[in-house]
């Protein structure tokens, strides 16, 4: 117990160190140092409250301490039944990279089919109504999670490692990536290149738009990091293309001297 206790303890305080850096970051750059050159790609105009902040902050903390105890447990008293292992020669460098793919790809489903079923009405209040009090979300939202949303946010951990073998350091790339992706969609701006939505590539990417949207309007764009699922099952909303290309006027290049940017004209690019 001891050990399960010291492994949540540590796997909680660097999720929460991630999370206040990587948010921390976003909201440093894009709210105060170059909130007026970025103004153009703020996909709401009017900015979150200091209260709001203070209880994305006090969510996201929480939940990430309640999220983690998968992780411990996985480390634990999970360890000889899960499969994660240890030694990269076990399986490779190639089955490594395929193994963080299939995380990205399971979580992604499970997110969506989860996320989905949470905004049933007989679930909505009690389940995730917490996370949709950022009708305008900003970075410190991202783990915004009422404590029951955050046991099945956390529950992804123990599904990967029960089903194909993963590598432990594949899974702490994971924990970062996730970090990152879920702050950049929670961002409240858009960095992406303007009509990258409708390259190749990006139409099956979830963007900051895409999230914010579901924010705003509590339906439709239930996808994590990808549209796919969105997509096939018709949940896409029909004025995601008008939202995007609204919060992406255009091109812009910041300049960190004087904290302004300046407008560039030409293609966005064909990925």
């Amino acid at each position: 117990m001891d050990l399960l206790l010291d492994e949540w303890l540590m796997t909680g305080r660097g999720l929460v160190i991630k999370y206040l850096l990587v948010a921390g970051l976003a909201y440093v750059f894009c709210y105060i140092v170059f909130k007026k050159g970025l103004s153009g790609r703020k996909i709401q105009k009017k900015l979150p409250k200091p209260a709001d902040y203070q209880r994305e902050i006090g969510f996201s903390v929480l939940a990430m301490l309640i999220m983690t105890a998968s992780a411990a447990l996985n480390a634990t008293i999970l360890l000889p039944y899960n499969n994660v292992y240890f030694g990269i020669d076990t399986y490779g460098w190639g089955y490594y990279v395929l193994s963080f793919i299939w995380m990205i790809a399971l979580h992604d489903t499970y997110f969506y089919w989860m996320h989905r079923t949470i905004h049933h009405p007989r679930l909505f209040r009690s389940l995730h109504l917490v996370h949709h009090r950022s009708t305008n979300p900003s970075p410190w939202a991202a783990y915004a999670f009422h404590p029951l949303e955050a046991i099945l946010e956390g529950a992804i951990l123990p599904i990967i490692a029960f089903t194909l073998p993963v590598h432990w350091s594949a899974m702490v790339l994971f924990f970062v990536f996730s970090v990152v992706h879920d702050v950049y969609i929670h961002l409240g701006y858009e960095v992406l290149p303007g009509r990258f939505h409708q390259t190749r590539i990006g139409r099956w990417i979830n963007t900051s738009v895409a999230h914010n949207q579901h924010h705003k309007h509590f339906d439709g764009n239930f996808g994590l990091y990808f549209t796919f699922w969105d997509r096939w099952m018709g949940t896409m909303r029909s004025d995601y293309d008008e939202a995007y290309i609204k919060a992406t006027p255009q091109q812009v290049v910041v300049n960190p001297a004087t904290a302004t940017t300046q407008s560039v004209s030409g293609p966005s690019g064909g990925l």
